[in-house]
């Protein structure tokens, strides 16, 4: 189970799909990395997906192959330790992107306003985000740390 579930990726896919053509172009895609902490040129991004714009069923093929934990082809199993580096790293620019103020926790506010701004969650989604975070916050504190953050993108990238 992913992160987003399909709902949300369709409400994203419709938002970034400014023309309503049913593609999602490689600069409305780039837009969406970038504001997720994701900085790619558009020839990389290009080489990467192999096309200049995706339907849904490959926006969605897309968003599953860059979450799973152990997308990266070139891990041969050896133990080597950089591509769980990266990962920490990705997962630290994405905590980043929810922690707005930096204090080091993700709030209900920050959350919400978060998927607000990417077209996930509508206004008075507050109640939805205490129920996002009440899942995984361990220390019961009312918001997520980095630890808790961490646990529940690993939990939910598994198959």
């Amino acid at each position: 189970m992913s992160p987003l579930i399909s709902n949300d990726l369709e409400r994203i896919f419709e938002k970034l799909d400014k023309n309503r053509d049913g593609q999602v172009s490689l600069e409305e895609l780039n837009w969406l990395l970038e504001r997720i902490g994701v900085e790619l040129s558009l020839h990389e991004l290009e080489s990467l997906v192999g096309k200049p714009g995706l339907d849904f069923n490959e926006f969605l093929f897309f968003y599953k192959s860059i979450s799973a934990p152990d997308s990266n082809d070139g891990d041969d199993g050896s133990g080597s330790g950089s591509s769980d580096h990266e990962d920490e790293s990705d997962l630290v620019k994405a905590f980043n992107v929810f922690d707005v103020n930096g204090d080091g926790y993700i709030s209900c506010e920050e959350l919400d306003s978060v998927l607000r701004r990417l077209g996930v969650m509508e206004e008075n989604s507050s109640r939805d985000c205490r129920s996002m975070i009440h899942v995984y916050d361990t220390n019961l504190d009312g918001m997520l740390d980095f630890q808790e953050f961490k646990h529940m993108m690993l939990q939910n990238t598994i198959s």
